[in-house]
């Protein structure tokens, strides 16, 4: 009796849809994306060393806050990058425009908001 078939993981059903655009452009997206993926890692890196290394300001609410929406960014960050790789790769396959994504715009926001509260910890602190 031959043994079953294990059926090997061969990524998401729409990689194989369209056409094989150029590798080229495919690794630029998939370095895009790791781009990203070290973007998360700086987040989550600033966020263990607030906790951590931050202990000189008297307000450790204020600490915590701040290394919530560094973990936070992070997350959101991760989550949004995989769906802009995924969304830019199904577009490069079909031959249609990139799709717009709302990374790039809650990062900016979101590291504004970072670095006002960083901002007001220094103030307030004295």
């Amino acid at each position: 009796m031959a043994a079953p078939e294990r059926r090997r993981w061969r990524g998401p059903q729409w990689l194989t849809e369209g056409q094989d655009p150029d590798y080229r452009f495919s690794l630029a997206n998939e370095r895009t994306f790791l781009a990203w993926m070290r973007t998360v890692l700086a987040f989550l890196a600033a966020s263990v060393a607030v906790v951590q290394l931050a202990s000189v300001f008297r307000t450790s609410w204020a600490r915590t806050t701040l290394a919530t929406a560094l973990a936070v960014s992070g997350l959101v960050v991760c989550t949004l990058a995989y769906g802009r790789w995924a969304g830019n790769e199904r577009a490069m396959r079909h031959g249609r425009p990139l799709p717009f994504n709302p990374l790039l715009l809650l990062l900016n926001v979101a590291l504004a908001a970072i670095a006002i509260m960083v901002l007001a910890m220094i103030v307030l602190d004295r």
